[in-house]
């Protein structure tokens, strides 16, 4: 068979070829002997800038098959053409390193998940096999989500990432143990059976919320849409909150509702927005208004912080997307940049102390270290810091500090990736003074790098999870409205970007250490 173009250019063929391959993956053509070039094919091209172009010259022919092909491996493909964004962010060789990193990412949410219940696994060896069966919602929330990413790039078969998505809810609705829609922290993920005597959690159980929600939105399938949809309406937001006006961190059958409430700036807001936006159980509006929100300061960048590592900054900002708006006291999403910033400088000048951190290697949140899993971080300074990096605290800041957390994510690979890069991608964490490097992957650093990566490259998972009319419901109920462009905060004898409305800046007097459970 001849194909078209043949002895031209290399962008009519290409064309051909895609066409082939993702008619081979939807099912409209099968084994054409042509698709075994495909892949030799697209690594001969993009190798130098001219070659680039001519690609995606060639795959702007396809644009007008988007719509016959919403998702699936055409709208991967046409994912580079359409999110304009991402050229403008990344280089060709970035978008090819973090390709790598989300198909590592991805490959742990498929393996190291249950093929019947869809549990994931809390950790795994990073090289793969793992006899452990302990699981969590926040993975599982994580997986869910990585599992659309994954259908969106073609990283695995269509139909097999939809049953497993179809199979994950029908476990979540039908047998997974919950009190009042909220789910248990661990579990065993052949059975879901409880383990450790875990708590009903509220943010674990909202993180897995938001990847079933994620998943209602993008897989075009009556069943997945409604399963989503009594998972999510199941919850009594209400009943968390303890006949108070903070939510709890949670609750056992032994001994009722735990002390600590969520009531300072964390990884919080998902939680509140997610039962703002409940029309079946929902937060009274005043819930929003409840919590702190302290003032930090950091080398005189002024930002909404706490106590805790750099991960509350990133959560639950993997799936709301707060650019550009405002709520009666800050735009969140600068605010996570001034708070990344922070933490990078606050890296740097670690290295009087660490050589190894630099402007090419910086990054430390919670996370495993050479005597077990720490809480640390900064600024202010917190936890036993040794030198250890954390590939997962750039990761999660790929779209506040695109161009700095790509860059260190590359360097890691570059230097230490012999033994900090396994079959899943970068090990939990490592470091380089000592020669220590984690044997585990953890499934929450994994997703909070893959989900994040997405939305810097393409915003796929905002603009996904966004169509729920009920997280945008949510954002309304708090407050939530466009930024007006004229509106913005001085910090260090300079505008930051950081938008306010104007005599609404509120700060509060107490700092107070985030609750630990």
């Amino acid at each position: 068979m001849e194909t078209p173009g043949d002895g031209s250019s290399h962008f009519p063929r290409l064309t051909f070829l895609v066409i082939m391959e993702v008619s081979a993956r939807e099912g409209t053509v099968k084994d054409d002997p042509l698709l075994s070039d495909f892949n030799l094919e697209t690594h001969k091209l993009g190798s130098t800038r001219r070659e680039w172009l001519e690609r995606a010259a060639g795959l702007i022919c396809l644009v007008p098959l988007a719509a016959l092909y919403p998702k699936g491996a055409m709208r991967a493909l046409l994912g580079e053409v359409t999110h304009a964004q991402s050229a403008l962010k990344f280089s060709v060789e970035e978008e090819a390193f973090l390709d790598e990193v989300q198909r590592a990412c991805s490959l742990f949410f498929w393996e190291q998940a249950d093929v019947h219940t869809g549990m994931v696994k809390d950790r795994s060896v990073a090289d793969g096999y793992d006899s452990r069966e302990i699981g969590s919602i926040a993975s599982t929330g994580f997986g869910l989500t990585a599992l659309c990413i994954a259908d969106q790039r073609g990283y695995f078969p269509s139909a097999k990432t939809r049953s497993r998505v179809r199979d994950t809810l029908r476990f979540l609705w039908k047998d997974l143990r919950n009190e009042h829609g909220f789910y248990y922290h661990w579990g065993n993920i052949r059975t879901g059976e409880r383990i450790w005597e875990s708590e009903v959690s509220s943010i674990d159980t909202a993180l897995l919320l938001c990847g079933v929600l994620t998943c209602r939105q993008h897989f075009n399938d009556p069943e997945i849409h409604g399963l989503a949809t009594q998972i999510y309406e199941r919850v009594d937001w209400p009943w968390m909150l303890n006949r108070g006006t903070m939510l709890s961190h949670g609750w056992k059958p032994e001994t009722g509702f735990l002390k600590p409430r969520w009531d300072t700036y964390n990884e919080l807001m998902m939680i509140y927005l997610l039962g703002l936006g409940s029309s079946t159980h929902p937060l009274p509006a005043e819930t929003w208004e409840s919590w702190a929100r302290p003032i930090f300061e950091y080398e005189g960048i002024r930002y909404i912080g706490s106590n805790a590592p750099l991960f509350v900054h990133d959560y639950s900002q993997a799936w709301f997307d707060f650019r550009g708006k405002s709520d009666r006291h800050a735009d969140y999403f600068e605010n996570s940049v001034l708070a990344t910033q922070a933490h990078r400088l606050f890296c740097l000048q670690l290295q009087k102390k660490f050589l190894d951190y630099s402007e090419d290697l910086w990054g430390i949140t919670a996370s495993d270290s050479a005597h077990g899993y720490v809480v640390w971080g900064g600024p202010p300074s917190m936890g036993p810091i040794d030198g250890t990096l954390v590939p997962s605290a750039a990761g999660g800041s790929l779209p506040f500090l695109p161009s700095e957390s790509v860059h260190t994510l590359r360097v890691m690979k570059e230097r230490f990736g012999k033994r900090a890069w396994k079959r899943y991608g970068f090990v939990d964490a490592f470091n380089p003074q000592t020669g220590w490097y984690d044997p585990d992957v953890i499934g929450i650093n994994l997703g909070i790098t893959t989900v994040m990566a997405e939305n810097a490259r393409s915003q796929f998972v905002w603009n996904t999870f966004m169509k729920n009319e009920e997280m945008r419901r949510g954002m309304d109920r708090a407050g939530f409205h466009p930024n007006d462009a004229t509106d913005s905060a001085e910090v260090g004898g300079h505008t930051s970007g950081f938008r306010l409305p104007r005599g609404h800046w509120m700060e509060s007097e107490q700092i107070a250490l985030r609750p630990s459970v």
